[in-house]
């Protein structure tokens, strides 16, 4: 158990988390939601993790990373998303298998002034479904993640191009993951981690739009305190690598900020909190996102 235990301080992440920002509509996954140790998945077990995610903007950046004043947008998204992971004992290529997935639930709000006219929209709905099949391994100084997953259009998606608040995007995606998290020392006190993942997407029904596939890595640099608590700095790059087929520009964005990790062994209990800091958008949004995760262990 106290293995199965300092394992689970390790898993900051589970390894994917698409969910909808229609701020950036190219890709399901919103960057933010992982941080320092993202590419660490726990020892076989069950358990529930829930993303509480915000992100707000009111900047909108053109293709050479301007802000276009006349747009005045206000943009502010809530998405909550109670996760379900299984790693399996079962092993594959000397990796735990796990199965994990998600049904979000996404609140948006958004504001601007538009060629069209003025642009309100205000919507809560349940966003698409994201099944996922994973494999881990841990080593002395390395913890290895791999994943493959797919998100389904079940979800309300918009009906025509534009802006929108609708909670699902209406193409199907899927989604490769590779990471690894680096422990510098050999008491395990510093970690370097970094998750790359892929998005490949098909074309949006209604609109008949396919959005570019977009590339995304998530990276962090923790020191454990205390046994229980983790400090550190994390960042996310994402970009689109192939254009969209109504010829927009492509769009990508980065970002930094602070964490914070907790564990609660007693109650098998993992918390984390970040915030990024977007300090360069091309073609789209920049803002800022905080990501309060709780994990809870069966």
């Amino acid at each position: 158990m106290k293995t199965r235990m300092q394992l689970l301080v390790l898993a900051v992440s589970l390894t994917a988390l698409p969910v909808v920002l229609q701020a950036q509509p190219s890709a399901h996954y919103a960057p933010g939601v992982e941080g320092i140790k993202a590419a660490t998945l726990p020892p076989p077990g069950f358990y529930v993790r829930d993303y509480n995610y915000f992100y707000w903007a009111n900047q909108i950046n053109d293709a050479n990373g301007n802000q276009v004043g006349a747009l005045s947008p206000s943009v502010f998204t809530y998405a909550n998303l109670p996760r379900l992971l299984w790693i399996t004992d079962t092993k594959f290529l000397g990796g735990f298998v796990g199965l994990d997935g998600f049904l979000p639930l996404i609140y948006q709000k958004a504001n601007a002034t538009t060629p069209g006219g003025p642009f309100n929209g205000n919507n809560f709905g349940v966003g698409d479904l994201f099944a996922e099949v994973s494999l881990s391994w841990h080593t002395k100084q390395f913890d290895f993640s791999l994943a493959s997953g797919v998100d389904m259009p079940t979800g309300n998606s918009p009906t025509k191009p534009g802006p929108t608040t609708e909670p699902g995007l209406g193409y199907w995606t899927f989604m490769q993951t590779a990471g690894a998290t680096w422990y510098i020392d050999e008491a395990k006190t510093w970690a370097v981690s970094a998750l790359n993942r892929l998005e490949f997407n098909t074309e949006q029904r209604d609109t008949e739009i396919t959005y570019g596939d977009a590339y995304t890595l998530e990276w962090g640099v923790s020191k454990s305190v205390c046994k229980e608590a983790d400090l550190g700095v994390v960042g996310y790059y994402q970009q689109q690598f192939t254009g969209d087929s109504n010829d927009q520009p492509l769009n990508r964005v980065a970002a930094v900020g602070p964490e914070v990790s907790m564990m609660f062994p007693k109650q098998m209990l993992f918390v984390s909190l970040r915030y990024n800091y977007e300090f360069m958008a091309y073609s789209r949004a920049q803002g800022n996102d905080i990501c309060l995760t709780i994990t809870k262990r069966f």
